[in-house]
C-alpha cells in the first residue's frame, strides 16, 4: 500500500516552521509496512488543496492531511474536505463535551463560539476524538481511496496516528514486513566506503537495498528488505550486515536502531561507572547538548564549560595565559590544557576539549580556518587530536562534535 502525506499551511512554505509531521509519518507508516510515495506542502488555499487531493489518486492509496484543522478562519481543511467529499457538516455531542472539558480544566480564557464549532464535523467520515486538543481526526473513503486529516499540532497529531489511525489501518488491511538495518560508521567519507565495499554491495541479492546517508563526519549504511514472511526479510538483511561488517571494522560504530553513538557512550560509561565532563571552545555547547538531551545523563555527565575567548578559557578553566600567549588559542597544548583543567574541576574521569577555528574569520592568527583541535582527558592521561574540517562554519562545528564522539566512543570500546 503506498501514501502520499500533504501538509497545509503557509508557515511551512515560507520556513516558519520545519516540517517535523512528514518525518513522524513517514517513519511510522513505513513501520507497519506503507511506502511513502511523495510529500507535499500546500497553502490554506480551498484550490490548492483541491488539487493535489485529485491528484494523489493516481500515485497513491492513501493520502494523509496536516493541519488546517484548527477555529480560525484560516484554517480550511475540513471545509474543503466537506466540500470535496460531498459531505455536511453537523454536530457530534460527545465531540462538544469533550472540547468543554478541555477548556474547563486546562485553558484559562472562556470557550467561544468558535471553540464550540470543532465539534461540526463531517457527518460520512469516521472521527477520531483528539484526547490532547480540540481539532478531531477525519477518515474520509471514497472509491477505493482513503483521505484522513489530523491536525497540524505534532504532540496531537502523533497522539491521533498511534492510538487511532494505525490500530484502525492494521484492522483493516494487511501490510508487508519492512525491515531496516542501519550501520553507523564513523572517519571515512561515503566514496571511500563505496569503493571499499563495492564487490560486496555489487553481489547484494535483489531483494536487499543499500543506501549511502552521509552526515558530517559520519555516513550510515541502511540495508533495507521487504515481505510478507518476516523471519525471511530479517535474515536476508542480518545476514549481508554480517558480511560487511569485517570490511569496516575499523570505523564500525554500531546499528543506529540499537542506538545512537551518544547512546553506545552513555551505556558505556554507565556500565564502567565512569563520568564525562567536556570543556568546549568552538562546539559552543553543541557537545553538552548531544548528551543533556539523553534521558538520565545526570548519572555520568558532571557538567560542561563553554569558555569562548581566551580571557574565559583562563579565568574559567585556569589555562595558563602564558600558555594561551605561546602556542595560540587553537593549539594542541590549549585543547590539552582545557580538557585537564575541566577533569580536575569537575572531578571527572574523562573529559573533552574543543577548541578551533571555525571561520569565517580567523580568531586565532597562528592557526588556519577550518583547523579543530580536540583532546580527551582520561585515568591513563590526556592526547590530543589535529583536523582540518573545511571552510563552512556549519560544518565545522558538526563535524568537530561528530569527531569528539568517535573519540571517546573508541577510549571507551577499548576500555577495561
Amino acid at each position: 500500500m503506498k501514501a502520499e502525506l500533504i501538509t497545509i499551511g503557509d508557515e511551512i512554505l515560507i520556513g516558519q516552521i520545519i516540517n517535523t509531521n512528514a518525518a513522524f509519518l513517514s517513519k511510522t507508516l513505513n513501520e507497519i509496512g506503507i511506502t511513502i510515495v511523495r510529500v507535499s506542502s500546500v497553502s490554506d488555499d480551498r484550490s490548492a488543496i483541491t488539487s493535489l487531493l485529485d491528484e494523489f489518486q493516481d500515485r497513491a492509496d492513501i493520502a494523509i492531511v496536516t493541519g488546517g484543522l484548527g477555529p480560525t478562519n484560516d484554517d480550511l481543511t475540513k471545509h474543503t474536505l466537506c466540500q470535496y467529499f460531498g459531505d455536511r457538516l453537523v454536530w457530534y455531542p460527545e465531540i462538544l463535551a469533550h472540547i468543554e472539558e478541555l477548556f474547563e480544566k486546562y485553558v484559562s480564557t472562556p470557550i467561544n463560539k468558535k471553540n464550540r464549532e470543532q465539534a461540526l464535523l463531517p457527518e460520512k467520515a469516521k472521527i477520531f476524538k483528539n484526547r490532547y486538543g480540540t481539532a478531531s481526526g477525519m477518515w474520509f473513503e471514497q472509491n477505493g481511496k482513503i483521505v484522513i486529516a489530523l491536525p497540524g499540532v505534532p504532540y496531537e497529531m502523533e497522539s491521533l496516528m498511534t492510538l487511532s489511525v494505525i490500530p484502525e489501518l492494521q484492522q483493516r488491511y494487511s501490510f508487508p514486513f519492512i525491515y531496516h538495518k542501519t550501520v553507523l560508521t564513523y572517519g571515512l567519507g561515503e566514496s571511500v566506503i563505496a569503493a571499499r565495499i563495492e564487490q560486496w554491495e555489487n553481489n547484494l541479492p535483489d531483494t536487499v537495498k543499500l543506501a549511502y546517508l552521509p552526515s558530517l563526519g559520519r555516513v550510515r549504511l541502511r540495508l533495507s528488505a521487504t515481505g510478507f514472511q518476516a523471519h525471511e526479510v530479517m535474515q536476508a538483511v542480518d545476514q549481508q550486515v554480517e558480511r560487511l561488517r569485517p570490511m569496516i571494522e575499523d570505523i564500525y560504530v554500531g546499528i543506529e536502531e540499537k542506538g545512537s553513538i551518544e547512546q553506545m557512550i552513555a551505556s558505556r560509561l554507565t556500565e564502567l561507572g565512569k563520568s564525562l565532563a567536556l570543556a568546549e571552545s568552538c562546539t559552543g555547547g553543541k557537545l553538552a547538548s548531544v548528551f543533556t538531551a539523553l534521558p538520565g545523563a545526570s548519572a555520568y555527565f558532571k557538567g560542561s564549560a563553554v569558555t569562548y575567548s581566551g580571557a574565559s578559557k583562563t579565568a574559567i578553566l585556569g589555562v595558563p595565559q602564558t600558555l594561551i600567549q605561546a602556542e595560540g588559542v587553537v593549539s594542541p597544548a590549549v585543547a590539552e590544557a582545557m580538557a585537564l583543567k575541566a577533569k580536575n574541576a569537575y572531578q571527572a574521569d574523562y573529559t573533552l576539549s574543543t577548541t578551533g577555528n571555525a571561520g569565517p574569520t580567523q580568531g586565532d592568527p597562528k592557526a588556519p580556518l577550518g583547523v579543530v583541535y580536540i583532546a580527551l582527558a582520561h585515568p591513563e592521561g590526556v592526547e590530543s587530536y589535529q583536523f582540518q574540517l573545511g571552510n563552512h562554519r556549519h560544518k565545522v562545528i558538526q563535524k568537530a562534535v561528530n569527531k569528539a564522539l568517535e573519540i571517546l566512543y573508541k577510549a571507551l570500546t577499548i576500555s577495561s
